[in-house]
């Protein structure tokens, strides 16, 4: 079962650079992310959805490629290609991979303030002791999760707790 973490920054850049050290820890195997959008609120309250894949341009990609490829049997490859990409973008967009776009927009509508953005996190499974030590501190505000009140407390906890200390420095004898 996989969980839903929604969680609100100041900034755009600052929820970019949590999903990129999320992203990080999957690659380490810390944690599996079924989806990761990031949801912006602009000056004129509306809601930007920033999402991990394009389904629309993905969609025209793979339709581009079927639709020559079918085009070559009519000896029409260039409008196979053009037939196929138009095809396939509007599958593309239409196509919901992971969150609920509609789900996700009106929640940030609702939780969102002007020039802020929330990460909206799918989360299969994690090592959990490991993954909130990796978020100690990067700030933010819990807005909504389906974890059990013991761990959301958690990572409320991890965020608002202090960064760890950088290491200092060694000094290197010289010669």
């Amino acid at each position: 079962m996989s969980d839903l973490v929604f969680i609100a920054f100041d900034s755009e850049q600052k929820a970019e650079e949590v999903r990129d050290r999320i992203l990080g820890m999957q690659r380490e195997y810390l944690i599996d992310i079924g989806d990761a959008v990031i949801a912006v609120r602009d000056d004129k309250g509306r809601i930007k959805l920033n999402q991990l894949m394009n389904t629309t341009a993905a969609g025209a990609a793979s339709g581009a490629l079927w639709g020559a490829l079918i085009g070559l049997l009519f000896m029409m490859p260039l409008a196979g290609a053009a037939v196929g990409a138009a095809g396939g973008a509007l599958g593309g967009a239409v196509t919901d991979i992971g969150i609920n776009d509609e789900d996700m927009k009106r929640q940030a509508n609702e939780a969102l303030k002007p020039g802020m953005a929330g990460l909206f996190l799918l989360i299969r499974k994690m090592t959990t002791d490991k993954v909130l030590e990796d978020l100690k501190g990067v700030g933010g505000t819990v807005i909504r999760t389906s974890f059990d009140h013991a761990l959301e407390d958690k990572l409320r906890a991890s965020l608002d707790a202090p960064a760890p200390a950088a290491p200092a420095p060694t000094e290197t004898p010289s010669a």
